[in-house]
């Protein structure tokens, strides 16, 4: 069954809102709920949202300073004494600069800590490669005990906050700078762990997180004309992935596409892919993302270039349809 989403989908009209915008929501909202959320950033709080807590809560707000190894062990000693923390930063430094913290401190004690790493992907555009974190997925779901989530739009991730909130482990939660069309609604379900199907299809389906799950959208949409129907699913969560619904697409379709602003290696093409080599339901899988480094540009050109954008994604799906016949 598919999930609602904004009736107006496609309409030039549609809000558009940056994901990051729903995670600082949401922490505010928690920390009015529960005063045992703190937050800590590391010198970017207002780029990553944590400002509207720290406005509210300044007693349970942190500042490190531009130190996100020292960010991930404070959130951590926070953590152990029966606390929920919220670290956040640019996802360059943070899982880029702090693994060995996350690992060590954050996952191998098992302690409540919840990282938001804002400004991923090549979304951050014109920060150019050194920014433009594409690694960070892989890192994450290897880690044991870590739930890893990348959320579609800015209401995506305020649910994703709060549903991260409910856990008492480790998670981590991707999101982007650009501003993008906010197409799920308050009543479009989030569960972690469960992907949501935003459009039917039979022909071929295509699996997204993050920015990519509107721009295949507009991929289905424009397929359709073609006489091509493909499904849509929101893969929200990359870890524990939905293994569920892969297997009765690939059963379905017996062609997918993974499209992810990241490394096709290790993020979520490559969960899929393993779910399919571990299962006896084989099927043609073509992963969209990327294959190397960056380049600075804004967000829209990047797509366009490295074929992350609609078109690109239903270019994608035409050569998936050819290699199954």
């Amino acid at each position: 069954m598919t999930v609602k989403l904004a009736p107006d989908l496609f309409s030039p009209a549609l809000a558009k809102k940056s994901s990051r915008d729903g995670f600082g929501k949401a922490l505010a909202e928690l920390g009015e709920r529960d005063r045992n959320v703190w937050a800590v950033s590391a010198d970017v709080s207002e780029s990553s949202r944590t400002h509207w807590f720290a406005e509210k809560f300044p007693e349970r707000f942190v500042q490190v300073g531009v130190a996100e190894q020292n960010m991930a062990g404070v959130a951590a000693g926070i953590a152990s004494c029966g606390k929920m923390a919220f670290i956040s930063a640019f996802g360059a430094f943070s899982p880029g600069r702090n693994f060995d913290q996350i690992r060590v401190s954050i996952c191998y004690n098992d302690v409540n800590v919840k990282i938001h790493a804002s400004h991923t992907g090549l979304s951050v555009g014109p920060d150019g490669a050194s920014h433009q974190v594409l690694e960070d997925m892989a890192m994450m779901r290897a880690l044991p005990n870590m739930t890893v989530i990348a959320p579609a739009d800015m209401e995506e991730a305020r649910k994703a906050t709060h549903a991260a909130a409910a856990l008492k482990t480790p998670v981590y939660i991707r999101t982007s700078r650009e501003n993008a069309p906010v197409f799920t609604t308050p009543d479009t379900p989030f569960t972690v762990g469960k992907a949501n199907v935003c459009r039917e299809g039979s022909d071929a389906a295509i699996f997204a997180c993050g920015l990519q799950v509107y721009e295949s959208l507009k991929a289905a949409e424009e397929l359709k004309k073609e006489g091509i129907g493909a499904a849509v699913i929101d893969m929200h969560t990359i870890k524990p992935i939905d293994r569920v619904c892969i297997l009765a697409y690939a059963k379905k379709c017996g062609v997918l596409v993974s499209a992810e602003d990241h490394q096709v290696d290790g993020g979520l093409g490559s969960a899929i892919a393993e779910v399919l080599a571990e299962s006896s339901c084989p099927a043609v899988l073509r992963r969209v993302g990327m294959n190397g480094f960056g380049e600075t540009g804004s967000c829209s050109e990047l797509y366009k270039k490295y074929g992350l954008d609609a078109a690109g994604i239903a270019k994608a799906v035409r050569g998936a349809l050819k290699r199954k016949k």
